[in-house]
């Protein structure tokens, strides 16, 4: 995927993260939990055919079974390509887990008797971690067979294959980043934003400090994934180098930028999070909400520190091509 073709993909999910954030604080009961999209969505929608008429409810079967059945249908394409393998058998599971989760969603009062009491109850916070659950079932699911068809792909692949599935997974990364950026971050941010409202009515005119810092820790937050988005376009350049020439000047080039970049992302990282913490206790008398958690991206640190290890050893290696030449 072309670098600015990647990045309008990135802005699109971006906006869409934002207003599915957004349409979340204002209409709750149609979007209640980021795991359960689109199948609460879809759920509602099959309710409203069914109770519309026999027409509209016929029309509801039909997309119920066309939405469970299509797993099925991409099973019995990929087995007229190619040979099937074990891991293509959870498309078969993928679809036999959609029927229930389908009818669910469309009937969410019994969502509490699937779980029993596990849910305290079966409105409110309750539903929306059951449909959460049953979301989270089907995504587990559909990662999962992504992930092991990688794996297969990547063991039984040449160099050049294997670099070029390296691209896609750090496609699919920025992908994640956003989503934990302007998906999981920005919802928090709307959600503390509007507890703090509720709970203190007729005080609006003080959360203007306690607002800032709402603020200011949404992008403290999300300052590590924005360096992973970063890091990881400067990843796929370097790729794009290698798959020129491995051992060029570009390559080590690109290798020592990408070194100095995940450098400064983990100092970024570090120090952010240390002039947040000191900023709200110089604040603390004005603020009427604090952060009582030090927030420790270990995921982001970990995808910096492994991509500066192999930035690391292509320089190294370098240096090896070029002690063998001259020896030769």
């Amino acid at each position: 995927m072309k670098h600015k073709v990647l990045g309008i993909v990135l802005g699109v999910e971006g906006a869409a993260c934002v207003l599915f954030g957004i349409l979340q604080t204002s209409f709750s009961s149609g979007f209640t939990a980021a795991m359960a999209f689109p199948f609460e969505q879809l759920g509602l929608l099959l309710r409203m055919l069914s109770l519309s008429g026999g027409a509209g409810n016929a029309a509801a079967l039909l997309i119920y079974g066309a939405a469970a059945l299509l797993p099925l249908l991409i099973l019995f394409i990929l087995s007229r390509k190619r040979e099937l393998q074990r891991e293509d058998g959870l498309l078969a599971l993928l679809s036999v887990v959609l029927f229930p989760v389908l009818y669910f969603m469309t009937n969410p009062g019994m969502i509490g008797s699937l779980f029993g009491g596990a849910l305290g109850g079966s409105g409110g916070a309750g539903l929306a971690v059951g449909k959460a659950v049953l979301g989270g079932t089907v995504y587990s699911l559909v990662c999962g067979y992504f992930v092991l068809r990688l794996l297969r792909l990547c063991f039984e692949s040449s160099t050049v294959r294997l670099q070029h599935y390296m691209m896609v997974l750090l496609s699919l990364l920025t992908v994640v980043f956003v989503y934990l950026i302007f998906g999981a971050s920005f919802r928090e941010l709307l959600h503390s934003l509007a507890d703090l409202k509720a709970g203190n009515n007729g005080n609006e005119h003080l959360l203007g400090v306690s607002y800032a810092f709402l603020a200011l820790q949404f992008a403290v937050n999300a300052l590590p994934y924005i360096f992973d988005v970063l890091v990881a376009f400067a990843a796929l350049r370097l790729l794009e180098d290698m798959g020129a020439d491995r051992y060029s000047a570009e390559s080590v080039e690109g290798a020592d930028r990408l070194a100095r970049l995940c450098g400064t992302a983990l100092a970024a990282t570090v120090l952010s999070s240390i002039a947040f913490n000191l900023l709200q206790l110089l604040f603390a008398q004005k603020l009427l909400v604090i952060s009582s958690s030090v927030q420790i991206p270990v995921f982001s640190l970990a995808f910096v520190l492994a991509v500066l290890l192999v930035a690391r050893f292509m320089e190294e290696n370098k240096g090896l091509k070029d002690d063998n030449d001259m020896f030769i």
